[in-house]
């Protein structure tokens, strides 16, 4: 089964090296990743997607936690959350098959933000299964080039947390590690 992993740790170099090589150590094969600064100046945000049993993604929350840059991770893979992903696609284009692809691209909401003679480049957003079938799509077409963000998410609803990360990041900071 696949889980979504949200962990938040110190902006610092090296912690995404620690991160993913727990992880390998592991065995766990990383679906996709994505960090970003959050809303806490000097934590960043890791979102992260892999595939196992809850035992032993279980075990590597526990052990994620125990490194020193981790301030908290959270397993959001059963509880309500909004779950997007990005795509930027290189579509090649002829004359004919320009209005067919902008119909496609308008169907599944998504944006053309580059033209050129012979392409387009097409954002998408949505859902992992609504970018993949706009790429299913549009592969009828011939992808030239593709990059994909993998899941971004939060839960939904308001999370009360702002008191609970003020206070995890005030007590790293405490130990000498802010």
């Amino acid at each position: 089964m696949k889980h979504t992993l949200v962990a938040w740790m110190r902006d610092k170099p090296g912690v995404l090296n620690r991160v993913s090589g727990l992880l390998r150590r592991r065995n766990f094969n990383i679906d996709s990743l994505q960090v970003s600064h959050s809303e806490t100046p000097g934590v960043s945000r890791m979102t992260f997607v892999v595939d196992g049993d809850d035992r032993m993604v279980d075990q590597v929350v526990k052990q994620l936690i125990k490194l020193v840059d981790v301030i908290r991770v959270e397993n959001i893979s059963e509880k309500p959350a909004v779950i997007r992903e990005m795509a930027l696609v290189r579509v090649r284009t002829t004359p004919e098959t320009r209005s067919e692809i902008m119909q496609f691209v308008d169907i599944y909401r998504g944006q053309i933000v580059d033209v050129a003679l012979d392409s387009m480049v097409i954002q998408l957003v949505g859902t992992e299964e609504k970018v993949d079938s706009a790429i299913d799509l549009l592969q009828n077409f011939g992808i030239k080039e593709m990059v994909r963000t993998g899941r971004v998410a939060l839960l939904r609803g308001r999370s009360g947390r702002s008191r609970k990360r003020g206070t995890a990041v005030w007590r790293a900071q405490s130990n000498g590690h802010g």
